[in-house]
């Protein structure tokens, strides 16, 4: 009966001694994970702006947030264009825009957002680029190419003979439905002429 007993404890002792170790490591891991910084990302809207917009400036465009948590915080943004075109609200993260746009100007501006302490301006999180994109409106009218265009026809040609072809170009935004499309009619001499939509 000792043997049993003996060979019962013999057994006994790794399992122990192997939970043991695996306290250990448990407690290992959940410290270090303590003592990571914890990640942190840039978060904010998609920025975007209609051009034109008729409305008293500025203009909201979108939001710049970031995840770190510093009652000394302060937003800024670097550009070409930023602190003249944009301006950011220091606190809030709040982006403006203190002129109307033109798309035809310039279809999209890049932008650095930065946070920073106000104590000492050290920066408290990467800096990371942002475009701000704006928005087509159908706010251009087509125009022809050139002034004249000069077409010919051999007498006693055929109904549905070419006689020349004209191109007009619209400077809307070509992948916005219907923004630049262009359709073409004969406005005198409609009885002899007609005109598709190729030109």
């Amino acid at each position: 009966m000792s043997h049993l007993i003996l060979l019962f404890s013999l057994f006994l002792a790794p399992a122990f001694a192997d939970g043991g170790s695996q306290k250990s490591t448990q407690n290992l891991c959940s410290d270090d994970v303590s003592h990571k910084r914890q990640k942190r990302d840039w978060i904010w809207n998609q920025m975007h702006i209609k051009e034109e917009i008729d409305t008293p400036l500025p203009h909201h465009v979108g939001k710049i947030t970031s995840s770190v948590r510093n009652s000394n915080a302060k937003y800024i943004i670097e550009g070409e264009y930023a602190n003249t075109i944009f301006k950011v609200e220091e606190t809030s993260g709040d982006v403006y825009a203190f002129e109307r746009l033109d798309r035809e100007k310039k279809a999209e501006y890049e932008l650095t957002a930065l946070i920073i302490d106000r104590t000492n301006n050290k920066s408290l999180e990467r800096p990371s680029k942002f475009i701000i994109k704006v928005y087509d409106i159908n706010d251009n009218a087509p125009v022809f190419v050139q002034k004249v265009f000069n077409g010919s026809v051999p007498e006693m040609s055929p109904v549905g003979t070419s006689v020349t072809k004209v191109t007009a170009v619209d400077a809307d935004d070509p992948t916005v439905s219907g923004h630049a499309t262009v359709t073409y009619e004969v406005i005198t001499g409609g009885e002899y002429f007609t005109i598709d939509d190729s030109g």
